[in-house]
């Protein structure tokens, strides 16, 4: 009544296999839900006539620069010497 045993549950999951001493788990079916049907969009005389453009999106504005210190300033001067 080990590994080996054919018809134990333990035996029939070491070799993989299934019987009445192991069931296959029952696959639930998948059921789709009905989709809601959207009332259509009423169209005024306004809208059809002028059609809406899209605007471009916003620049981002560039960082101002970092101004150096008066003594990073004088570092490099020293390393250029």
């Amino acid at each position: 009544m080990g590994k080996g045993d054919r018809k134990t549950a333990r035996g029939k999951r070491t070799i993989g296999s299934y019987g009445v001493s192991r069931k296959r788990k029952k696959s639930v079916k998948f059921v789709a839900k009905p989709k809601k049907k959207k009332a259509p969009a009423k169209k005024t005389a306004d809208s059809a006539e002028k059609p809406v453009a899209k605007k471009a999106p916003a620049k981002k504005k560039a960082a101002p620069a970092k101004k150096k210190t008066e003594a990073a300033v004088k570092k490099e001067e020293d390393k250029k010497d």
